[in-house]
């Protein structure tokens, strides 16, 4: 049996099984914060028309190589909602922007 691993080594493309250890997707996302080590979830894709699924870090029973064992049953994933990316929280100009190439850009942005 594989060793645990961790949520730092997740990858896009890894199995994800249930907790009757059905494969029901793969991973598409891992979102968490590796500098504070703090694991949100991953996002499934269970295929090309399906729209990715959110799975909170505590709904994570463990993570082998290669595979990431839930502990929802697949009726439970199914009921899950689709995941949809956040909006950006910061826009940063590059620090070479001329002073009319930021005044644009402040006149332009939509929520101003």
């Amino acid at each position: 049996m594989a060793e645990p691993v961790a949520w730092t080594v997740i990858e896009k493309g890894w199995r994800v099984v249930d907790a009757a250890g059905e494969e029901i997707g793969r991973v598409d996302e891992v979102t968490g914060d590796e500098n504070v080590d703090i694991f949100d979830g991953i996002t499934i894709s269970q295929g090309i028309l399906s729209k990715p699924k959110y799975v909170a870090s505590e709904n994570v029973g463990e993570i082998l190589d290669g595979e990431v064992h839930l502990t929802l049953t697949h009726a439970q994933v199914e009921a899950l909602q689709d995941y949809t990316e956040p909006q950006p929280q910061e826009e940063i100009l590059p620090d070479k922007a001329k002073w009319w190439q930021r005044l644009a850009w402040w006149t332009i942005k939509p929520d101003r």
